[in-house]
C-alpha cells in the first residue's frame, strides 16, 4: 500500500480515536519491547471449555487498529471462542461493537473483563494480539529494494496469529476478518492457506460480526495502552511535580488529520533524529516536516570501498613476475602452486 493511501485511511473521526484517558493496562502490553520499538506478539491462556474438549468447534475473528496513524503501532487483534455461542455471550450478553462506536470506558471494560478470571468472557474466549511497532512498519516500507508494504505487512501477521491458533490445536471451524483491499481476493488468499476452514472476508466486519467486534476492542485497547506507554517517556521529562500528561493530551490520537499530532511533530523534532521509535518515519508528514527547509540536518553517507580498490582474490593465483594469472584456478592454488622436479 502506498503511504498516501495510509493517511486517506487516517482521515477518519478523530475523536473516536482519541486515545483514552485510563485504559485498562492488558497483559498485552509489554512495556519493555514497547520502549525498545520492537514488534511482538501475544496470546492469552486457551479459554477453560475449550481446554477441556479440544474437539469443540470454535470461530475466529481477526481485526486491527491503528492503520493510518503517523505515531504508534498497527496492532491486530484475534478472539475465538465456541461456535454455539458467537451470538449469544458476545452480541447478546456482553454487546460487542466495532471498536470506534464503543466510548473508550466501555471498551476497556470488554478487556478487563476478558482478561479477568472467572468471568464467563475469560472462560470462554481466548484472543491475541500482534503489536507491529512504528518503526517495523517504517523500516519494511523504506526498504531500498523491494518495499514491504503495508498491506504485505498486515496480511502476514494476520496469517501468523491464525496459524498460531491452530498450532495450540484448536479446532476452528469459521473465521471472520476485516478486510485489506479487495475482500476476494484476500479471501482466496486465505482459503488456499487454511483449506478445511470456512473463511468469511468482508467490508466493516466488525460491525457485522460479534468475534471480529471482539477482535477489535481487543486491539483498539491494547493500542491505546500502547501510546500511552510511549508519550509517558516524553511526560516524565517535564516537573516532576506536576501529573504526567496523557497521550490523548499530548499527542492526540497520532493520525496525521489531527492537529495536536502535527503540532507535537514539529515541537518535538530532533533535527538529527527527528523522533523515536513511537514515528512512522515512512509517512508523508514525518518525511516532509523532516525535509523542510531548515527544519531537519542533511546527512550524506559515504560509499566504503575495499582499501585500494582491491579484492580478497587479488591476494591468490599470482604470477613470479606479480601479475595476476587469469588463466588459473584459484581453487587449486589456494595454498600454493604445485613444484616440479628441477627443485629438488
Amino acid at each position: 500500500m502506498e503511504e498516501d493511501n495510509s493517511q486517506d485511511i487516517a482521515s477518519q473521526d478523530i475523536p473516536q480515536e482519541t486515545p483514552a484517558q485510563n485504559v485498562f493496562i492488558a497483559p498485552s502490553v509489554h512495556e519493555h519491547a514497547i520502549l525498545a520499538g520492537a514488534s511482538y506478539t501475544h496470546h492469552s491462556a486457551i479459554p477453560e471449555v475449550v481446554t477441556r474438549d479440544l474437539s469443540i468447534e470454535c470461530v475466529l475473528g481477526v481485526d486491527e487498529a491503528g492503520r493510518g496513524p503517523v505515531l504508534g503501532p498497527m496492532v491486530y487483534g484475534l478472539l475465538y471462542l465456541p461456535l454455539a455461542q458467537h451470538q449469544s455471550l458476545l452480541a447478546q450478553t456482553h454487546r460487542f461493537d466495532d471498536s470506534k462506536v464503543l466510548t473508550p470506558t466501555f471498551r476497556s471494560s470488554l478487556m478487563k473483563a476478558l482478561c479477568t478470571p472467572l468471568t464467563d468472557l475469560y472462560q470462554k474466549c481466548g484472543w491475541a494480539t500482534r503489536v507491529m511497532s512504528a518503526r517495523d512498519i517504517g523500516s519494511g516500507m523504506l526498504k531500498p529494494a523491494g518495499a514491504y508494504n503495508l498491506n504485505a505487512q498486515a496480511m502476514d501477521a494476520t496469517i501468523d496469529l491464525i496459524k498460531d491458533v491452530f498450532a495450540k490445536g484448536i479446532n476452528v471451524r469459521e473465521i471472520y476478518i476485516d478486510t485489506i483491499g479487495s475482500p476476494a481476493v484476500y479471501q482466496k488468499k486465505l482459503e488456499r492457506i487454511f483449506p478445511t476452514t470456512m473463511i468469511t472476508v468482508a467490508k466493516k466486519a466488525d460491525s457485522l460480526y460479534p468475534c471480529v467486534s471482539a477482535a477489535s476492542v481487543c486491539a483498539k485497547v491494547t493500542r491505546d495502552a500502547v501510546l500511552e506507554v510511549c508519550y509517558q517517556t516524553y511526560a516524565s521529562t517535564g516537573d516532576a511535580s506536576e501529573e504526567p500528561q496523557a497521550a490523548a493530551e499530548g499527542w492526540g490520537s497520532g493520525y496525521p488529520s489531527d492537529a495536536r499530532c502535527t503540532t507535537w511533530l514539529k515541537g518535538h523534532m530532533n533535527p538529527v533524529f527527528g523522533w523515536g521509535s513511537e514515528c512512522r518515519f515512512s509517512w508523508g508528514t514525518a518525511k516532509d516536516l523532516l525535509e523542510a527547509k531548515g527544519a531537519g540536518s542533511k546527512v550524506d553517507w559515504p560509499v566504503e570501498d575495499d582499501e585500494q580498490g582491491m579484492r580478497v582474490t587479488d591476494f591468490f593465483s599470482a604470477t613470479a613476475d606479480g601479475e595476476t594469472d587469469k588463466e588459473s584456478n584459484e581453487l587449486t592454488t589456494w595454498f600454493g602452486r604445485p613444484v616440479t622436479e628441477e627443485v629438488f
